[in-house]
């Protein structure tokens, strides 16, 4: 393993052009430099400098170490930074948006450790039904948000004073009640198969229902809407009663409270994107901090 001081040597010594003026801006002799490349060149197990009466160039070998070099050592910096600002955590507020799903599902977990770690930290959460938690961020209300985006929808347009990180995506699939016919089988079911089925859907301008459609439309069905609900929850009940079929998210699926049948589809365009809305001018350092443990709690 490297170690990152004489990666820093080596760094300065490309920018310097000689071992001479790399150890002035390092602060060291020229010899007490030239003995930590040399354990370096050790390490690595190849020349990565050239001497010559001007100074000193870089081997290929050099380069090629410089080049990683320069990503650990910026790395490094990022995480100093980093752990500065969560030395700074011993009070404050933190406010999150999130919408019904995340909420419910995802959200606690990471939450629950970001309490652990920083207690002094006043936490609030408001539920904001996307696009609604965007707007929310961008206005000061709260300093992150969850949301998330339909595909295939036309996406919505952002405020300039925002930014949004990809979380997780998630495949849109079909529920049914249990042992329905289109339930069997373990391949992907085509789009058209769902023509004259009762669809409980969400309301006509909802981003999932605009997509099921276009895609039953491609495939030459029409969707028969017996319900229109907003809520998922509501949706899963009543589709598990027998009084329809759906297509939601793959996670609304999973951890359904009541019993379904579910089946892939055929249209791989369905999809959901789950993200973490964010101000880029920094909302301080414990957003910073949980949206880091969203990405490691979605992830996982």
């Amino acid at each position: 393993m490297y170690d990152a001081t004489r990666l820093a040597a080596l760094v300065a010594v490309s920018e310097a052009g000689s071992i001479t003026r790399a150890a002035a801006r390092l602060g060291y002799t020229a010899p007490a430099l030239s003995q930590q490349l040399a354990k370096l060149e050790r390490e690595a197990g190849a020349t990565l400098l050239v001497r010559h009466h001007r100074g000193a160039r870089l081997t290929a070998a050099g380069e090629l170490l410089v080049a990683r070099a320069r990503r650990v050592l910026d790395e490094m910096e990022r995480a100093r930074h980093e752990l500065a600002g969560l030395a700074g955590l011993s009070g404050g507020r933190l406010r999150v948006g999130t919408f019904t799903t995340a909420g419910i599902h995802l959200l606690p977990p990471v939450l629950s450790a970001f309490r652990r770690a920083h207690p002094a930290v006043e936490l609030t959460v408001a539920e904001y039904e996307p696009p609604a938690g965007v707007a929310a961020v961008a206005a000061g209300e709260v300093d992150l948000a969850l949301t998330h985006a339909y595909e295939p929808a036309v996406p919505a347009p952002l405020p300039p004073s925002v930014a949004v990180e990809p979380l997780l995506v998630e495949e849109l699939v079909l529920i049914t009640s249990p042992g329905h016919a289109l339930s069997g089988g373990s391949g992907r079911l085509p789009p058209a198969e769902l023509a004259g089925q009762p669809l409980i859907s969400s309301a006509p301008s909802h981003p999932p229902r605009q997509g099921v459609e276009a895609a039953l439309a491609a495939a030459g069905a029409t969707a028969a809407v017996v319900c229109e609900m907003p809520g998922y929850a509501l949706v899963t009940a009543l589709v598990s009663a027998g009084l329809g079929v759906a297509v939601v998210p793959e996670m609304v699926a999973s951890m359904s409270a009541t019993p379904l049948g579910v089946r892939l589809l055929e249209s791989g365009g369905l999809r959901r994107t789950i993200s973490v809305v964010h101000r880029p001018d920094g909302a301080g350092p414990a957003a910073d901090t949980l949206r880091a443990l969203l990405r490691g709690g979605f992830g996982r």
